[in-house]
């Protein structure tokens, strides 16, 4: 070897290390923002007059553009360069949360979300892409696991630093304290990121884009307003249904006859990455429910205030932190063991947050949080580096903008499902327990059971009836925990039918 080459390598190393350090800045940038919002819904509902499933529209529109755009960054790499998409989304993502911090109305704040969601979802698979691409392939782990670092961590530093921020001034600043990181992610994209060859000539498949974007956003939006509007009762319902199943209809059939589709079905004939794919759905679907039910939890059923809300979800980064150290060792084995502990750390999380009740402590809501951080640790390194195993690394960029899209729609959709089952049975149980608040009811005319119920008076009455829905809302959260315990132990038999990396053998 001669010096030249000698000197020639540790270069190139450091230059794919910065290349790392300023997707992965970009990467937990784009994560904080999008997440540091959850742990001020209430005060958000406070402020804008919003119900509990209307200010959860703010989350779940905001995933649904990521999910529906995500897909065209493989174009937008292609058609204008990886380092113009990069700038260019960081820009314009970085305004977009501004314009968040200014909202007035509740509908001007889900559209600058929305704006969030578009701008931002090229980030993500982009800077995947580019890590893929400069690092070889036995570097992947190594390179994906300090990558996903922003993945993991961003959402747990913008809701913890966000509660104490909108505690000392208010919930815009949630949104105000993560500019400055974006102006820096701006900078090493500037100054770090090379342009590539870039296919001018590249067209998009505006049909099936189309036909996709309509499908997807009618299915988000039938299930953000079925429960409000007694589905299939409501006519917006049935032409919501009707419009997911024409787009679905038009995006699968043009994606069969097409030479050139959206979404190339070729890949799904990988069948780790189509098993990927749906491991990458309830991965989605599991990442974020408990970072939007518990602030609520705790703010309306306990009354906490936002600081600890913000602890509550920091413990979730401790045990995320742990588990990431521990993924580290577990690269020497079989990616799919780390699966299972992921899974199935998820499932016993969510296990034991269903058998909360109005006595919550500040303790049980951070170890069971940590828990829940632990488990969702172990799943995105294995999870990349099988769903992406037996692909060429031509395939790279499209599959990665399909895998962010399932993930991101996972979320978006469970995260409605959870929402509508919390309000489904607070409404149900409220019902039931009504029943029992009636004079004929024996235990109101005992002192020593009532206690200070009563509902003789006006005050009583009102005090009373506030109990009740209290009750009937845990009943609802524990229902949702329950069901986030189930889907994270369903698809724990399914890992080993995927087919360990090439490097396991």
């Amino acid at each position: 070897m001669t010096a030249a080459a000698v000197t020639e390598q540790p270069k190139a190393d450091l230059e794919r290390y910065f290349v790392l350090g300023t997707v992965t800045l970009a990467t937990m940038m784009f994560a904080m923002a999008v997440t540091n919002s959850y742990v001020v819904l209430p005060q958000m509902q406070g402020t804008l007059s919003a119900t509990q499933d209307q200010i959860a529209w703010s989350v779940t529109f905001n995933l649904v553009a990521m999910a529906v755009m995500t897909p065209t960054s493989g174009w937008l790499a292609n058609r204008f360069g990886r380092r113009a998409v990069m700038l260019w989304c960081v820009i314009g993502f970085s305004a977009a949360t501004f314009l968040c911090g200014t909202a007035t109305t509740l509908e001007a704040l889900i559209a600058y979300r929305v704006a969030q969601g578009i701008l931002g979802a090229p980030i993500t698979p982009v800077s995947q892409a580019i890590i893929l691409n400069i690092f070889p392939r036995h570097q992947h782990g190594l390179a994906t696991a300090v990558w996903g670092m922003g993945v993991v961590v961003g959402p747990i530093i913008g809701p913890t630093l966000g509660g104490f921020v909108a505690e000392a001034y208010n919930w815009r600043w949630v949104f105000f304290m993560v500019l400055p990181v974006c102006l820096i992610s701006i900078l090493g994209i500037w100054i770090f990121i090379v342009e590539r060859d870039r296919d001018r000539n590249i067209r998009m498949d505006w049909i099936g884009f189309l036909a996709l974007a309509v499908a997807i956003g009618s299915f988000q939006l039938m299930l953000d307003r079925g429960e409000r509007l007694d589905w299939f009762n409501s006519p917006e319902i049935i032409l919501e249904a009707s419009l997911t199943a024409l787009g679905f209809y038009i995006f699968i059939v043009h994606t069969m006859t097409t030479e050139a589709p959206f979404l190339r079905p070729q890949l799904l004939l990988d069948r780790n990455f189509a098993l990927g794919l749906v491991f990458a759905l309830l991965f989605g679907a599991l990442a974020f429910v408990p970072m939007v039910l518990l602030p609520t939890l705790l703010q309306d059923l306990r009354g906490f205030p936002d600081s600890i809300v913000g602890v509550v979800l920091a413990s979730r980064g401790i045990g995320s932190m742990i588990g990431t150290v521990l993924v580290v060792y577990m690269g020497r084995f079989d990616p799919r063991i780390s699966l299972a502990i992921g899974f199935g750390s998820q499932s016993v999380s969510g296990l034991f947050m269903a058998q909360f009740d109005l006595n919550l402590s500040i303790w049980d809501a951070m170890w069971t949080s940590a828990f829940q951080g632990f488990g969702n640790s172990f799943l995105w390194v294995p999870l990349t580096i099988l769903a992406f195993a037996t692909l060429q690394p031509r395939q790279m960029g499209e599959a990665t903008a399909i895998f962010h899209l399932i993930r991101n729609l996972g979320s978006a959709l469970f995260i409605s499902i959870c929402v509508g089952v919390v309000i489904h049975y607070t409404g149900v149980n409220y019902a039931v327990i009504s029943e029992h608040v009636s004079p004929f009811n024996q235990a109101f005319h005992m002192p020593s059971v009532a206690g200070e119920w009563n509902i003789d008076s006006i005050n009583g009455l009102a005090q009373t009836e506030r109990e009740v829905e209290r009750q009937a809302s845990m009943i609802g959260y524990i229902n949702a925990f329950y069901l986030f315990s189930a889907v994270a132990i369903a698809i724990v038999p399914f890992i080993y039918f995927l087919k360990p990396p090439p490097a396991a053998n």
